[in-house]
């Protein structure tokens, strides 16, 4: 079930995108050969309106197949893609991106509307008392009790129960000072965490600090904040929740550039399954806002200057537009050429960090260890 919501979600996203492309191309009279969903070899297509739809066997991409979209093959007739004007030819490589970029906005205004729980508000409703105590746990043994209120932990106030988790997480000490409030009666209580190895979303395994306690589970489901806004209201929370997006993504993209971010940071196709399977099983609010990021960013990518990008391919029409013509066909095969380089070398990089992120490099490491001495 999570593959077919990852392949469902990755198959909007792509034919979000090429429709920009095919839509614009129509209605400026291009006329357009292929609509492709998916890469590599057919198995499915039918024709309609003189444009064959097909279905391949890869869902990883896709593509919109154009008359006369290669300058040696355009034959100069009206419906041809290289015999519109630059700022048309602009337009259709450009509609995909924007395409994608107001698919994010409709998720992001559907999700306003229908609801949302704001984790943060939530989480700091949760009081710092304590509703359970594991058997057998480091709290147990140190003696906490059910309705304790946590005050502190060693020099950290704790207003709230993620201030409870955020002092045990960051701590560094081999003990720790509880001071809690029991019966109306302050007293401190020394407690030593236990290592538990943990798995993240992307099935990695880490070592979290803990001690075996847990909020009341009937109080923190009452803490719950629900944020829904009218129609009007989720139009302009949208647009504010879509500039901070892009904002963020650039942001990103820029001090990874100038090296302050690592580049692992980045995501590819593998992150992106988890992360969807992560928001399905939170909530269809939840997943709806992720599928409006990974669209906002997809748009992102694609503008960026380098072939075979849509980003490239205005950045040559820019460079058309300048000249008032088009660079020789020699210079944009060799510019076409290093971009499907740079582009080649960036999936590599990213599947190896994709990989490695779901701790792929590291089983497979050990199993050549341990073929080769």
């Amino acid at each position: 079930m999570d593959t077919i919501i990852f392949l469902a979600v990755l198959s909007v996203l792509i034919l979000v995108h090429e429709w920009g492309h095919f839509i614009t191309a129509k209605k400026l009279g291009v006329k357009v050969e292929q609509f492709a969903l998916g890469i590599g070899k057919k198995i499915f297509s039918f024709m309609h309106n003189g444009t064959e739809f097909r279905l391949c066997a890869f869902p990883l991409g896709g593509y919109v197949k154009m008359a006369g979209d290669e300058r040696a093959q355009c034959k100069g007739s009206s419906d041809e893609y290289f015999s519109k004007s630059p700022g048309h030819r602009a337009l259709i490589v450009l509609m995909g991106p924007v395409v994608n970029i107001v698919f994010a906005y409709l998720c992001f205004c559907i999700v306003f509307m229908i609801g949302y729980v704001d984790m943060d508000k939530s989480s700091q409703k949760i009081e710092s008392k304590i509703g359970e105590v594991l058997k057998g746990s480091a709290a147990q043994k140190a003696g906490l009790l059910p309705q304790d209120k946590i005050l502190a932990i060693g020099d950290k106030k704790t207003l709230n129960w993620p201030n409870v988790q955020d002092a045990i997480a960051e701590s560094k000490d081999q003990v720790l000072t509880f001071s809690i409030e029991r019966s109306g009666v302050e007293m401190d209580v020394e407690v030593t965490p236990e290592n538990h190895k943990q798995k993240d979303i992307f099935g990695r395994e880490r070592l979290s600090r803990r001690v075996g306690i847990s909020p009341d589970k009937l109080k923190s489901d009452q803490s719950m904040v629900v944020v829904k806004y009218n129609f009007f209201e989720a139009l302009g929370k949208a647009g504010q929740e879509l500039w901070d997006v892009t904002l963020k993504t650039y942001q990103g993209l820029y001090e990874m550039v100038i090296g302050v971010r690592s580049a692992k940071e980045a995501m590819g196709i593998v992150g992106i399954f988890f992360v969807i399977k992560y928001a399905t099983s939170v909530g269809l609010s939840f997943l709806l806002h992720i599928v409006g990021v990974i669209s906002a960013s997809l748009a992102i990518f694609n503008l960026l200057p380098i072939i075979p990008l849509d980003g490239g391919h205005l950045l040559l029409l820019g460079i058309e537009k300048l000249r008032k013509k088009p660079l020789p066909v020699q210079v944009e095969e060799w510019i076409m050429k290093i971009g499907f380089t740079l582009i080649i070398m960036l999936a590599l990089f990213i599947f190896y960090v994709d990989f490695e992120r779901i701790g792929l490099i590291e089983r497979l490491t050990n199993v050549w260890h341990r073929l080769v001495p």
